[in-house]
């Protein structure tokens, strides 16, 4: 019998998984792009990610990507500071933990790489 481990170079979370949409708003980003000071010093927490699964630790980045509706829309790069996967009572796993965004892509350069990044049909974009 094996195990599952998914390994995992962007983290794509909604708001409830902790996804920080009153800070990374699209519409405010069209009309006066997001910049890094921002968030700079912020630590953030997702939760809730269905499976086991490990990201890549600092210095290696992972892309931000803000799942809508099932939808991508990649917004930068993240470090991710703590993770912890938990088993459930009925034998699924969830993945959470606390992440660092060092970057943040302009929103030409945002719609450009959703386009491009995201599997078929999932394009916010």
């Amino acid at each position: 019998m094996g195990s599952y481990l998914e390994i995992n170079d962007a983290l794509r979370i909604t708001a409830e998984q902790g996804f920080p949409a009153e800070i990374l708003n699209l519409e405010k980003h069209r009309t006066k792009p997001i910049q890094l000071a921002t968030v700079a010093d912020k630590i953030f927490e997702f939760k809730d990610k269905p499976d086991a699964r490990i990201y890549h630790r600092p210095t290696t980045r992972c892309f931000l990507v803000q799942d809508i509706g099932g939808k991508w829309l990649y917004w930068g790069h993240v470090f991710i500071v703590e993770q912890t996967i938990k088993c459930n009572a009925d034998n699924t796993a969830t993945t959470s933990g606390k992440f660092k965004i060092i970057q943040i892509y302009d929103p030409a350069y945002q719609a450009e790489m959703t386009k491009r990044e995201s599997r078929d049909g999932l394009s916010y974009f």
